[in-house]
C-alpha cells in the first residue's frame, strides 16, 4: 500500500485514539488555520472495489463520488446538476443528449480530460470483458444490449466525441432519468493511459488517476481509505477540505465508539441498539431522513424449492409482520416495505402487496393454506438456508423473521452470517437458497428499481424472468408522456409483487452523526453528500 500523504498525518494520529471523548479530542476534530483540514468519515464494512466501472456496493460508490466526477453530479436535493459538463441539450424526440464539457478540465496527474475519456468510460462499462454488473444500467443507450451480449464491439455504443469538449449520447427510447443516471460512478470517465498500463492495478493507490476533488493516497484493507486534495480538480479553489480519511467498520457500535472518542466527524450509520441513548445525548448531532433504499430477502429462483413454488414464496412473505419488525427490532424510523419502490420516489405512486392491509391473523390463515398447497406442513416443513452479511442489525432481523416463519408455518430456516464480500460471491455463484441484500436507487426515478428485476439485468440477483414484466418496462420506455410512463411502471411493479421473486422488508432512512465542526452537511433521498461540499470549523 502507498504511504499516507503528509497532509493526512493528523488523521492517522487521530485514528490511534481509543479513549472516551475529552476536550483535547474535541479540539483535534476542530480545524485551525495552521492544520490541514482532514475530514474523518465512517464507511461501514468498506468498498468492494474502487474501479468505477466494477464497484457495486454503496460504500464503494460513496468513496468514488469523492474521487471522480461524471458528466453530471447530484445537488443537495439529489436532483441532477452540472458536473464535468457545464450544460446539456436534448433533441425534440428525447433520444439525443449533447453535453458540453467545462473548459480546461484535467486529470489528477495534470493530463487534459477530454470528451473521449467519457466515451471510453461508457464503452468500458458495457464491454463484456469488464464484466461489470452495472453494464445494463445504461441499456437505454443505442446498441448497449447488443454489446453486452457480445454481438457488437464496444465501439458501436451510441456515444461519440466529435471534439474534445462535446459528448453526444444517442438513446433507443426516451429516458428522462438519464441526467440523474449519468451522475452515477459507473458512468465516470477513465484515464486511458493508466488503464492500458494495467487494468488489474489501475484502481489501486499510486496507480489510480481520477478527476474528482480528491485522489486515492492509501487503502488499507479492513482499516481505512485515505484521500488527498486533487490540485488539478476544476473546483479546487472552492474545496475547503484538504483530505478525507474513510475508516472501515464492520461493527456499528465500534463506529459509534470511535465517533464519541473524537476519531470521526461523520458516521456511516447509527447503531439501533443505542438509538434511544443517542437521541437523548447527541440529538443536535443526529441526522435522520428518508432514503431510497429497500432492505429485502431474495429467493434464488434457480433452486427448485423456490423456482417451482410461487405459493411458498407468497406464504413466506405474508406471515412477516413488517410493522412489528419496524417497531420492535429496527426502531430508528425505518418504514415497513409492502412494496418494492420506496415511498416518495419522484413522480411515482408506490405499490403494495394486495394483502398489505389485511389483519395479520387473516394473512396467516391464507399463508397456511398456500403452504399446504405448496406441499408443506408442520410434519413436512420447508427447509432452507438464509444467508446474510454479519452485523448486529442483520442478525436481529433474521432471527425475528425466522421466528415468524417458524411460529406461523413451521418453516425451518438455517441462519448463516458471513462477511459481505463472501455473501456477494455466494450470491453471484448462486450458492444460496435465500439471501439478504438491499437496493439503493442510483437516481431518483422508479426505473432504477424496475430495472433491477429485468430478466437480462446484470444485478438481477434473484434471477427473476418474466416476459410480461420485461414487456411492460419496454412499453414504459417507449411511452411519449410521463403520466403514461408512470402508470405502466406501476403496473409492472404490481405484476412483480404478485410473483414474489423477493421479500421487501423495510425502507431505510439515512442515519448519521455529524460533529458540530462540520459545516454544510445536507441530507437527501439518495444519501449522497460530497466531501468537497463540506467545511471544517
Amino acid at each position: 500500500m502507498a504511504v499516507a500523504a503528509p497532509c493526512l498525518l493528523l488523521a492517522a494520529a487521530l485514528l490511534g485514539c481509543t479513549r472516551e471523548p475529552t476536550a483535547e479530542a474535541t479540539d483535534q476534530l476542530t480545524a485551525t488555520a495552521t492544520q490541514p483540514k482532514i475530514l474523518l468519515r465512517g464507511i461501514g464494512p468498506g468498498p468492494d472495489s474502487l474501479d468505477p466501472q466494477k464497484a457495486r456496493l454503496i460504500e464503494a460508490h460513496a468513496v468514488l463520488r469523492d474521487l471522480f466526477e461524471c458528466l453530471t453530479a447530484l445537488g443537495p436535493d439529489a436532483a441532477p446538476v452540472a458536473g464535468a459538463a457545464s450544460d446539456w441539450t436534448v433533441s425534440d424526440d428525447g433520444r439525443v443528449y449533447t453535453f458540453k464539457l467545462r473548459p480546461a478540465l484535467a486529470w489528477s496527474n495534470g493530463d487534459p480530460l477530454v470528451a473521449a475519456d467519457f466515451v471510453a468510460g461508457l464503452q468500458r462499462l458495457v464491454d463484456p470483458a469488464t464484466a461489470s454488473q452495472y453494464a445494463q444500467v445504461v441499456d437505454v443507450i443505442e446498441n448497449a444490449g447488443q454489446i453486452i451480449a457480445g454481438k457488437e464491439p464496444p465501439t458501436a455504443l451510441g456515444v461519440a466525441a466529435p471534439d474534445d469538449a462535446t459528448v453526444i449520447i444517442r438513446l433507443t427510447t426516451r429516458a428522462p432519468y438519464l441526467p440523474g443516471l449519468l451522475a452515477h460512478p459507473s458512468t465516470c470517465p477513465v484515464h486511458r493511459p493508466s488503464l492500458a498500463a494495467g487494468a488489474q492495478e489501475f484502481a489501486r493507490p499510486g496507480k489510480l488517476v481520477s478527476n474528482g476533488a480528491f485522489t486515492l493516497a492509501d487503502w488499507i484493507e479492513g482499516s481505512s481509505i485515505t484521500l488527498q486534495r486533487n490540485p488539478h480538480y476544476r473546483g479546487n479553489a472552492h474545496n475547503q477540505i484538504d483530505g478525507v480519511r474513510y475508516r472501515i467498520f464492520v461493527d456499528e457500535n465500534a463506529e459509534l465508539r470511535a465517533y464519541r472518542a473524537g476519531e470521526l466527524h461523520i458516521t456511516f450509520v447509527v447503531p439501533r441498539g443505542q438509538f434511544t441513548w443517542i437521541q437523548q445525548n447527541l440529538r443536535s448531532e443526529l441526522h435522520v431522513s428518508p432514503q431510497m433504499n429497500t432492505y429485502f430477502y431474495g429467493f434464488n429462483l434457480d433452486r427448485p424449492l423456490f423456482a417451482n413454488n410461487p405459493k411458498l414464496r407468497q406464504a413466506l412473505s405474508m406471515v412477516i409482520d413488517r410493522d412489528r419488525l419496524a417497531d420492535t427490532v429496527l426502531r430508528v424510523g425505518e418504514t415497513p416495505a409492502n412494496g418494492w419502490v420506496p415511498v416518495g420516489t419522484h413522480d411515482y405512486g408506490s405499490q403494495s402487496f394486495d394483502y398489505a392491509d389485511q389483519p395479520m391473523q387473516e394473512r396467516i390463515a391464507t399463508a397456511r393454506q398456500l403452504y399446504r398447497e405448496a406441499g408443506f406442513s408442520v410434519a413436512k416443513p420447508a427447509r432452507f438456508e438464509l444467508r446474510y452479511n454479519s452485523g448486529e442489525m442483520h442478525n436481529k432481523v433474521a432471527i425475528a423473521v425466522a421466528s415468524m416463519w417458524k411460529e406461523a408455518l413451521g418453516v425451518e430456516a438455517k441462519l448463516v452470517a458471513v462477511e459481505v464480500k463472501s455473501l456477494l460471491a455466494d450470491i453471484n455463484a448462486h450458492r444460496v437458497d435465500m439471501f439478504r441484500l438491499s437496493w439503493a436507487g442510483d437516481y431518483n426515478d422508479a426505473y432504477t428499481y424496475a430495472q433491477y428485476l429485468k430478466s437480462d439485468f446484470g444485478i438481477n440477483t434473484v434471477g427473476y424472468k418474466n416476459p410480461a414484466y420485461d414487456a411492460l418496462l419496454a412499453k414504459a420506455a417507449a411511452a411519449a408522456g410521463l403520466t403514461t410512463r408512470r402508470q405502466i411502471l406501476e403496473e409492472a411493479e404490481r405484476l412483480m409483487l404478485a410473483d414474489h421473486p423477493l421479500i421487501p422488508l423495510y425502507f431505510y432512512v439515512n442515519k448519521h452523526l455529524v460533529k458540530p465542526a462540520v459545516r454544510g452537511w445536507y441530507d437527501n433521498v439518495l444519501n449522497v453528500t460530497y466531501s468537497k461540499d463540506l467545511t471544517l470549523e
